[in-house]
């Protein structure tokens, strides 16, 4: 049996935490747009956005690889005026993440805040709240349930992902091998006492995870249900 080395669901951890919090920020006001706008190309953003879900790893990942490689403008950009690679390191595991991750935090947001009484959201207007106000301190609060769900969800699909993160990243260790990529190695020297442990690792997480936001969710139902 191979020495375990936690490091792996350390890097994990800390890609999950960095991808959440950049994409909650991202997702909030763009998951506010697909729910207000009547746009003619709002069909072709929410199909971009969901883009991941159904795209295999693989496909995703090999365009990203390319997009950030020197073969490509903007590698080259970011390589000659900033002196910054963006493969095969931590960053370039962050921006896949961001990307294959999107939809999970979008797509419980958007559809919140679509099934929100609009009366209010008008009524903040009334009260002169800018839109920012209105999103902060109107729309977030009211959709708390789902807030947590896309935060929680999000942060659990990122500590799984495997095959963007290979394909962008490596295996690295210590700056791109995630827990994922350790278990696979495992399997590969044939070391399934190791494989099981990082395994059963990631299972009783995921399980933690989803429980907790079942939980909260039902909660906050039966909050609601005695008022």
């Amino acid at each position: 049996m191979t020495e375990l080395d936690f490091e792996p669901f350390l890097i994990s951890f800390k890609l999950a935490f960095i991808t959440t919090v950049i994409l909650f920020f991202i997702s909030v006001p763009l998951a506010w747009y697909l729910s207000q706008t009547k746009s003619k190309i709002k069909p072709i953003l929410e199909a971009i956005t969901a883009l991941p879900i159904v795209l295999p790893p693989t496909v995703i990942g090999f365009y990203i690889l390319f997009t950030l490689s020197l073969n490509s403008p903007v590698g080259r950009f970011f390589e000659e005026t900033f002196g910054i690679t963006l493969v095969f390191n931590f960053t370039s595991l962050v921006i896949a993440s961001c990307f294959y991750s999107l939809p999970f935090m979008v797509q419980p947001i958007q559809s919140a805040i679509e099934n929100m009484p609009k009366s209010l959201i008008e009524a903040s207007y009334i009260c002169g709240k800018n839109r920012f106000q209105t999103i902060s301190q109107v729309v977030i609060p009211n959709i708390k349930p789902a807030v947590i769900t896309a935060i929680v969800t999000t942060f659990a699909h990122t500590v799984g992902e495997f095959g963007v993160v290979l394909m962008v990243g490596g295996s690295i260790p210590g700056e791109t091998k995630v827990a994922s990529i350790a278990i696979y190695e495992f399997v590969e020297m044939l070391d399934y006492e190791s494989a099981h442990i990082y395994s059963a690792i990631m299972i009783g997480m995921s399980f933690l995870v989803l429980f907790l936001v079942y939980y909260f969710n039902q909660y906050q139902r039966q909050k609601y249900d005695r008022y």
